[in-house]
């Protein structure tokens, strides 16, 4: 039998609950990572994916245009890393509705005091949790399961003429595929596209993206 309150995220001691969602801060400023509120009786359960009243309460301001949904047959795929420059950015919710990912975005945005640094979650079916990308990231993920569908929430149409990617074992980036994909051996192991497959180092990528300092209030 399942306990009336399924998960009770809300009890959680890290990040802050704002209405039907709980906010986990990250080393990087503006990336989070989202756990829902749950609730769950005899029958399953229930939660809301998304709600803007409560993302906007948490200081997450976003308009959300477009949703995508990918399928990925393999555990062991990489898709990324990518994004969209110029006036097509994109800032991205991003969650697993079937299986495991490890997902990763990067900060682009040159003059950032986290440049070329990245930061991780893993998404799962199971956990629910999601994660905000925002514009200036480039965004990848890996596979950990075969059967994959991953859930994207975009502010920003898809744009190919905009569209770009990084290498994804691009050394200045330095993300540690192998520590969380066992049959990883510099690349030997994953599954990616051509395109990504191609995709030039951070040095020779033109993002366009600047940082901005916030303005205190």
């Amino acid at each position: 039998m399942i306990n009336f309150y399924y998960f009770i995220y809300w009890q959680i001691i890290r990040g802050e609950r704002v209405g039907r969602i709980n906010v986990i801060e990250t080393s990087i400023e503006g990336v989070v990572i989202v756990e829902p509120v749950v609730f769950g009786d005899d029958r399953g359960w229930f939660y809301e994916v998304y709600s803007e009243r409560d993302y906007r309460a948490a200081g997450l301001d976003y308009h959300f245009v477009q949703d995508n949904r990918s399928y990925s047959s393999a555990r062991g795929t990489l898709r990324g890393i990518h994004f969209q420059r110029g006036d097509s950015a994109q800032a991205k919710l991003v969650w697993a509705a079937k299986g495991e990912v490890l997902d990763v975005a990067v900060d682009l945005r040159a003059g950032s005091p986290t440049y070329l640094r990245w930061e991780t979650a893993i998404l799962t079916a199971e956990n629910k949790r999601q994660f905000m990308i925002p514009r200036g990231f480039g965004h990848a993920f890996l596979t950990l399961s075969d059967d994959v569908e991953f859930c994207y929430k975009a502010d920003n149409f898809y744009d190919a003429a905009a569209d770009g990617s990084i290498r994804y074992n691009d050394p200045d980036i330095g993300i540690d595929w192998g520590a969380y994909f066992e049959d990883y051996a510099d690349g030997a192991g994953l599954i990616l596209s051509d395109k990504d497959k191609a995709a030039p180092p951070a040095r020779d990528a033109d993002t366009g993206f600047a940082y901005k300092m916030r303005t205190p209030l």
